[in-house]
This record gives C-alpha cells, structure tokens and sequence, in this order.
C-alpha cells in the first residue's frame, strides 16, 4: 500500500522584509506540486515590488535587493490574487500542503490579501478545508527530546535531504516539501493511519503545546515572551479602537 506522504504534494514558501508577520511584505513566493515521491517538480514563483524599502538584514538573507524588485517585481495587488487562488485551486484538489513554520507564511499572505485585496486567505478558499503538513511542527513533537536547532537547514540536514539554494522561495519549498517525505518514512508507524485531515488536526494540537513549553522556557530563563498558539494561521489582529 503506498502512503499519502508518497504521493501528490504541494510545497509553499515565502521571502520576505522582515519576520514581522503584521507588518512586513512578501518579496518572493513559490508553489512547487510533486504528484509522487521522485517525479517531476513543477514550480511556480512570483517575484515581487513590496512598496516599501526592503531592509539591508533582510537582503541579506535572501538577496533581494530594492533595486532589483523595482525593476523585475510586480506590484502586491495582482500577485497576491494569484498567489491565494493557486494555493485554493491546489487544495481543492486535496492534495496536502506543506508549509514549515506554516504560521508566518501563511499568515503573512493573509495579511497581504486584507491589505492588497480587501479579502483574506480563508476568503480565497471559500470553505475548502486546507490539510497543511508543517515539518518543523512534525519534526518537534515525533522527535521531542533532541537538542539542536530546527531550522529548515538543520532539519534538512538530519534527514538527509538536499536543500540547494536556501532562502530562495522555490528552493525552500522544494526541500520542505521532501522534508515531509524523509520525516514521515523515519516515523511511519506512528503516521501512516493518519490520514492529511487527521493530521492537520493533530498539528493543531500538538503546536499549542509547543508554545506553552517554549513560553514556559522563555519565563524560566528569566525573558518572559508570548508565543501564539494558533497554527496554521494566526487569527487577525483586532483594530485599535
């Protein structure tokens, strides 16, 4: 019997001006579709002119410069459009998607869609239920009590899988998407009876308690900080009254 982890995937990922999912922009995206492990990748990417400066660290880190999203970048607008019906239109397929730290990309987006469209991820989907595959939240709760950070280049390099290019969209997705593929094998007995929606759920669940044990390591280190519970998507902020 060959497992859902074999087959169709899709991978979504973004480059960004900052880690500030309420006010920074997305520069970069990218939706890679596998139909089965090993076969063909086929990507789509949206370079894109935030409006606003991108600073220097955030350059830094993925290498987009000011002046090279005003020359190849398209305004938000249109890109966020298609960006959220590519994602709607590959999830309405049921094929599951994976997103490591699922809550900044996806939040992100959904606050690009309210600023740029006046709509919202949720919006876009219109009621087509998301089966997201986060490897940072699967890595974390199958592999508790390992040391060491799980960052998307440290957990490649756990499971040996080839990430080639890092802080590029494509690039990143790609590598998160056979990520899911080498994390579920590794752990099979315990996944392979869960099926996509069963385990959106699970991560649900199992990243809450992930921030209630980091909150709880913030205070006991003396640097008490809030960590959101929510995944995939962080509800959106109330506006100031």
């Amino acid at each position: 019997m060959t497992h859902w982890f074999e087959g169709p995937l899709a991978a979504f990922d973004t480059e960004t001006t900052g880690v500030d999912v309420e006010r920074d922009r997305i520069v970069s995206a990218a939706l890679v579709a596998q139909d089965t492990a090993g076969g063909r990748v086929r990507v789509t990417r949206w370079l894109v002119h935030p409006g606003v400066p991108v600073p220097p660290g955030a350059t830094g880190v993925h290498g987009l410069t000011d002046d090279h999203l005003r020359r190849n970048g398209r305004w938000p607008a249109p890109v966020m459009d298609e960006v959220a019906r590519a994602l709607a239109e590959s999830c309405a397929t049921g094929r599951p998607l994976v997103v490591m730290n699922a809550p900044f990309d996806l939040t992100l987006l959904d606050r690009e869609l309210r600023r740029h469209r006046a709509s919202s991820l949720a919006g876009y989907l219109g009621g087509t239920p998301m089966r997201v595959v986060d490897p940072h939240v699967l890595d974390k709760h199958l592999d508790r009590y390992r040391k060491g950070r799980r960052t998307l280049a440290d957990l490649c390099a756990r499971y040996e899988v080839v990430l080639d290019g890092a802080h590029d969209a494509a690039a990143d997705a790609t590598a998160s998407l056979e990520l899911v593929r080498a994390v579920c094998r590794r752990f099979s007995t315990r996944l392979e009876r869960l099926s996509p929606a069963e385990l959106h759920t699970l991560q649900a669940t199992w990243h809450a308690a992930q921030a209630r044990g980091l909150e709880a390591w913030f205070a006991k280190s003396g640097t008490p900080e809030t960590v959101d519970p929510s995944w995939p998507l962080r509800p959106e902020v109330p506006a100031a009254a």
